[in-house]
């Protein structure tokens, strides 16, 4: 059989079309079109008012941060699970992550645990749409107003995911966007920060260009700041798979309709959670499996690879990682954030390529049932 990959894009002749031009076309007095028609686009689709395409999500919450004022000092209140790119930009700007637990059934971070962690350093909350779905958005933004406290919503994984009828990334002062090559849009690498603030907006323009205010003399940078732009071939494609960004997520939700119809019978599992007023996109599906039967991710990733299929490991709790092993709070956030170190060892990604067939999950499915029962 041939091997089943985790992860991976759906490109057609569009997106082909759209890059070869770019190759042709986007230079000189052109360098810029499909960067600008991407970002309108992308703000269009997401109902906000700005758009900037970068060369990644990582750069999007670094920018997010510079542009809240976010420094030396400050603490910035983080799910415990997520990729440490939602973390490490804290560090970039000299502020303090602190880890909070996630919601037992959304793994997106818990409002509970966001007010727990809150002191009077804490001057921002990134809140992650994990895998595609979405925490309890109302009850974050109403602790953040509250506390007034500034919100960058990671929606790096959840694009077309959506909220009591609004989309994720649209939720806070900042939204940031993965189009990593395993993501549902891609463009290989890059990434998209959002906002209805026009000042944050007209500051992170400033900040991603070394330094240089937009129309302004040629090479009189005023600060020293960042080279953080997305080239005109990822917003090609970029744009080509926004233009088909409904046909993509419909193919995820189907992906994950054919696993529970093939698992949801199966004892001592769970699989990603839609909480009611929410559309999640099930960026990555996964499984749960229920620690009395003794079988921890890493076992069950090597059982699956055997079978020739790809998965990945829920991530690990970042209070957990050795990157983080001397900051200060990692002691109480291994005490505290029981969902978190609860789930972690036991949950894994399935194959969610966008190209995964049917049968292919099917026989997934088999594989992982002879593992399990």
């Amino acid at each position: 059989m041939d091997r089943i990959p985790v992860a991976g894009p759906w490109i057609t002749q569009k997106e082909i079309d759209y890059v070869s031009d770019a190759v042709s076309n986007a230079w000189y007095s052109n360098a810029n079109f499909y960067q600008k028609q991407f970002e309108k686009a992308f703000a269009e689709y997401l109902g906000v008012k700005y758009a900037v395409s970068l060369p990644s999500c990582t750069s999007a919450i670094h920018l997010s941060l510079l542009a809240l004022g976010i420094g030396k000092g400050d603490e910035v209140i983080v799910p415990d699970i997520t990729w440490i790119a939602t973390s490490a930009p804290i560090t970039y700007v000299g502020a303090i992550p602190v880890f909070a637990d996630i919601d037992e059934n959304t793994w997106c971070l818990s409002a509970q645990s966001f007010e727990k962690c809150i002191t009077s350093k804490t001057k921002a909350v990134i809140p992650v749409d994990l895998y595609g779905n979405m925490p309890d958005m109302n009850a974050i933004k109403s602790i953040a107003k509250k506390h007034n406290i500034g919100i960058i919503e990671d929606a790096a994984e959840a694009i077309g995911s959506e909220y009591r009828g609004k989309k994720a990334g649209s939720f806070g002062d900042t939204g940031v966007f993965s189009f990593h090559g395993s993501k549902t849009l891609t463009t290989g690498e890059g990434g998209m920060l959002v906002t209805n603030r026009e000042d944050i907006y007209k500051r992170v323009l400033f900040l991603r260009d070394h330094g240089r205010q937009p129309g302004d003399k040629l090479f009189c940078n005023t600060e020293v700041a960042y080279k953080y732009k997305m080239s005109s071939l990822q917003a090609a494609l970029g744009l080509a798979q926004l233009e088909r960004i409904d046909e993509l997520i419909e193919r995820k939700r189907d992906i994950f309709g054919w696993y529970h119809s093939e698992l949801e019978n199966l004892k001592g599992i769970r699989l990603n959670f839609e909480p009611p007023q929410t559309k999640n996109t099930y960026w990555m599906i996964t499984v749960i499996i229920d620690k009395i039967l003794g079988l921890k991710k890493e076992e069950l990733m090597a059982k699956m690879d055997s079978k020739n299929i790809d998965c990945r490991p829920f991530f690990y709790p970042l209070s957990s990682l050795p990157a983080y092993k001397h900051f200060n709070g990692i002691k109480k956030a291994k005490q505290q954030n029981i969902v978190s170190y609860e789930i972690s060892p036991y949950g894994i990604n399935l194959p969610s390529a966008l190209s995964v067939t049917q049968d292919q999950i099917i026989s997934v499915c088999n594989s992982l049932k002879e593992i399990v029962i």
